[in-house]
């Protein structure tokens, strides 16, 4: 299946995010990088949001062709019945006939700062293209109550700019969160590390109607870190946030101290 009619020689640029496809974010997001690449996306037919790096594997994963303009046109677009893991997957192995040269996933609707990272699946996204060997970026606008979307596009559009002039190491991607305030009011970009944090969830026991009971989640959550330099320090700082962070999860500090541990059945 074709991608696109696209240009050799113009950065191709895949768009995708666990909002929806009809999400004001990824909208926004494809505006801002309108002009810098032939653009594609390829994103959930419905809202995905902290379903994290799940993949469909006992239901069959469909995809249909959706009508999604920019200001220069339409652009080529499928909305995917799984998660944001399952449409990259799906574009890069199926859908398109061009390799992507850099994934961009976003704008998310709230932060993804600290813990929230394990969570996204705007973050998943991103993740899954690094791990396939893709430059990528996600992006997220830290509210969820303002639509400061434009803003974001602002310097989404800056920051790929730069990934697709450089690349970035292997297995290494940008998360990037964005405070909801206008342009003009955001005080630049720092580089940050993620932030140490937790929920502390509890569960609302409720009966519904037939009598059967279920639970309602809620949460409070709680900043571990009051450290320099962390994603949730720039934000509430002005500052964009931009953490590179890696799928790899090794503590490799710990390696020597773990092994040696002395261990049953050790010869």
């Amino acid at each position: 299946m074709s991608s696109t009619d696209s240009t050799p020689d113009r950065p191709f640029i895949l768009i995708c995010n666990d909002d929806g496809i009809d999400a004001p974010g990824i909208q926004a997001l494809a505006t801002a990088l309108d002009g810098h690449g032939d653009l594609c996306v390829v994103a959930p037919e419905r809202e995905q949001s902290a379903v994290g790096h799940a993949i469909t594997v006992r239901d069959p994963v469909r995809a249909h062709r959706y009508e999604f303009e920019v200001p220069s046109g339409p652009i080529p677009a499928w909305a995917v019945s799984g998660t944001p893991a399952d449409c990259i997957k799906l574009a890069t192995h199926q859908l398109l006939d061009r390799r992507p040269d850099v994934v961009v996933s976003g704008i998310n609707r709230g932060p993804n700062t600290a813990v929230n990272i394990l969570y996204s699946g705007t973050v998943s996204a991103a993740t899954e293209a690094a791990i396939l060997g893709f430059d990528a970026v996600a992006v997220s606008l830290c509210s969820f109550t303002r639509d400061e979307y434009e803003a974001a596009g602002r310097f989404a559009e800056q920051i790929v700019d730069r990934v697709l002039a450089g690349g970035l190491p292997p297995g290494v991607l940008l998360n990037v969160n964005v405070p909801a305030y206008e342009k003009s009011e955001i005080k630049g970009i720092r580089v940050t590390r993620q932030a140490r944090s937790r929920w502390e969830e509890s569960f609302e026991a409720r009966v519904d109607p037939f009598d059967r009971p279920y639970y309602w989640i809620a949460g409070k959550f709680v900043n571990l870190d009051d450290g320099d330099e962390t994603d949730l320090e720039a934000i509430e700082n002005g500052y964009v946030s931009v953490t590179p962070i890696q799928f790899d999860l090794t503590a490799y500090e710990h390696l020597k101290s773990i092994r040696d541990w002395q261990w049953n059945g050790e010869e």
